[in-house]
């Protein structure tokens, strides 16, 4: 049989836990307002809040509440607004459509990895 009172001992000890880890970037990320990104895909500040609110394209907030981007979002924003024109795709199939587009770039990354290559020339 185990001690009662060690066991009390051992309860009464705060646990253990990890460290909190703390990331600092050595360079800052840039950042662009949604007035910069609009202004650099060439579609409109409202069309760009819908996309962001149905999940085809990806933003953040900052300490006002603004919505801000990556530097890569006017080239996304771009792809999507050939899609949705060009093809005539909905919403939804826009989504279906770059998560298509997204794996076969990252199997044609692996087959490059391997040494394999494929014959066919990337989709976009």
């Amino acid at each position: 049989m185990s001690d009662p009172r060690a066991a009390a001992r051992q309860a009464s000890r705060p646990a253990a836990s990890a460290p909190a880890r703390v990331r600092y970037a050595i360079v800052p990320v840039p950042r662009l307002s949604l007035q910069t990104v609009a202004r650099r895909s060439g579609v409109h500040p409202d069309l760009i809040r819908r996309f962001v609110a149905l999940g085809l394209a990806e933003a953040e907030r900052d300490a006002s509440g603004e919505l801000v981007f990556e530097p890569t979002a006017p080239a996304a924003l771009a792809r999507i607004q050939r899609l949705r024109t060009g093809l005539c795709l909905n919403y939804a199939s826009i989504g279906l459509v770059l998560d298509l587009l997204d794996r076969i770039s990252m199997l044609e990354a692996a087959l490059r990895r391997a040494g394999t290559r494929s014959e066919t020339p990337p989709w976009t």
